[in-house]
């Protein structure tokens, strides 16, 4: 009987190996199976983006090119506030906010009304489109709205500018705000108008019109400036939405070292009582309180005012101790300015830029010609320059509707825009250059005196009247 267990046995455990030699080559198989896969490209994951340290993502999607990162206009609003709340208390957003308008905007761009190559335009038309559009900047407050526009955008991520004809035929210019750019309740389910832009069925960047508080504009009636997208996504997104968790960091890390320091500094020393009674010492502390006040399981808390120099009085058995005694600062200060300069990254600008602090940078080499932020302001005042020049031509056709310009002429008008210089010049060496390119014939007076900031019919005005040459150096 042992014998005919004993060969069950050893039958068994033969039986186990072979699963376990089958089941190791079966794994060995798919091993080499997928090894190849991965090697020749034919096997990929589908999910594997969306896997990082351990953790499973969640796939951003923008249905019908809403908006990046975006899925619905809650979510794009719910951004938008927390941009605008940064940029209404922030120390540190409020001064990235202003100093990209000193740079882009700065003193103001300049636009001359020019006619256009390979026409001619009589110059007493050219005088009256430029009085035309110069009504227009006076009366519609161009240079202050050229500063809201570039806040708007880098707040809101977009700025939308709607455009009306007054009776008198003047262009008029007013701003919408970003929340009333919605659809309506009977366009929800449309994709073409989502977000409140209606777009083309087989073309997301041709833009039909907007609703703008349930009522339908026609897209010729608005300019939507946007920022931080791509042309065929309908929305912008706000300047500082991938930086706004390190601007609350800043804020927070900056209030909790005042705080500190506060403490520290208005506790003059701690005065220990070792021969005084328990109850004189409490007599002490309440002839000290500014207020009393009683607890809920009725023992009095006395409540004290730390002002500088304050002095404590306590009972000599009792011990206190400060962590923040030993306190560091500077490595905090270490710390904040860590966190602004990777703000400041976001902006492509120099930290001084973003916290005021230029002990660790010079102006000058900042910003030299071929600079990091140099490029991106230029490349900002381009972009401005030419939505601005659409606005100047819309103007000019708005006279030519309203017969304030003859519309034969309209064909013939172009408007040239001068922007503010952003680098560091050496004035001297450029006054030369622009004297070589105005005797060569590169350049007219008139394109001189812009990039100035100069009035050239003014200025010829004036030169007329000293008795002076207007026909250049």
């Amino acid at each position: 009987m042992s014998q005919n267990h004993a060969s069950l046995d050893a039958q068994l455990r033969q039986a186990q190996e072979e699963q376990k030699r089958l089941l190791l080559e079966a794994l060995r198989q798919q091993n080499r199976l997928l090894e190849q896969s991965l090697r020749e490209g034919g096997y990929v994951d589908p999910n594997e983006p969306y896997h990082e340290g351990g953790l499973e993502w969640e796939p951003l999607e923008a249905p019908g090119h809403a908006a990046a990162g975006f899925a619905t206009l809650e979510q794009l609003t719910q951004a938008r506030r927390q941009c605008r709340l940064l940029a209404l208390t922030n120390e540190f957003a409020i001064n990235g906010h202003e100093n990209r308008i000193s740079y882009i905007v700065g003193t103001g761009f300049q636009y001359r009304v020019v006619a256009r190559s390979g026409h001619q335009v009589p110059r007493r038309w050219l005088v009256q489109a430029q009085s035309v559009l110069e009504e227009f900047l006076r009366e519609n407050q161009w240079h202050q709205r050229q500063q809201e526009i570039v806040r708007r955008r880098d707040r809101d991520g977009e700025a939308f500018l709607r455009f009306f004809l007054s009776p008198e035929g003047k262009t008029v210019v007013r701003f919408i705000e970003p929340w009333e750019v919605a659809p309506p309740e009977s366009e929800a389910a449309n994709p073409q108008a989502s977000f409140g832009v209606h777009t083309d069925r087989h073309d997301a960047e041709r833009v039909l019109g907007y609703w703008v508080q349930g009522q339908w504009v026609e897209a010729a009636d608005v300019q939507h400036r946007k920022g931080n997208v791509d042309l065929n996504v309908k929305r912008g997104v706000p300047l500082f939405y991938p930086v706004r968790k390190n601007l609350l960091r800043a804020e927070k890390l900056l209030r909790n070292m005042a705080a500190v320091s506060d403490i520290q500094t208005a506790i003059a020393l701690i005065r220990k009582h070792q021969v005084s009674s328990r109850s004189a010492l409490e007599q002490l502390r309440s002839r000290l309180a500014q207020r009393e006040q009683t607890l809920p399981d009725g023992s009095t808390q006395f409540v004290q005012v730390f002002r500088p120099g304050t002095i404590l009085d306590v009972y000599g058995e009792t011990e206190y101790d400060f962590p923040a005694r030993g306190l560091d600062a500077a490595r905090y200060v270490a710390v904040l300015q860590a966190i602004l300069r990777a703000v400041a990254s976001r902006l492509v600008m120099p930290e001084f830029m973003l916290t005021s602090d230029a002990s660790n940078a010079n102006y000058s080499s900042t910003l030299v010609a071929e600079g990091p932020a140099v490029k991106m302001f230029q490349r900002l005042q381009a972009q401005q320059r030419e939505e601005d020049r659409q606005v100047m031509l819309r103007v000019l056709a708005d006279a030519a509707r309203s017969r304030r310009l003859p519309p034969e002429v309209l064909p013939g008008l172009d408007v040239q825009v001068e922007v503010p210089p952003v680098g560091v010049r050496d004035q001297l060496e450029e006054a030369r250059v622009h004297q070589i390119l105005v005797r060569l014939g590169a350049m007219s007076p008139t394109t001189l005196a812009l990039k100035h900031g100069l009035d050239p019919e003014q200025e010829r005005h004036l030169m007329a009247g000293d008795g002076t040459s207007a026909a250049g150096p």
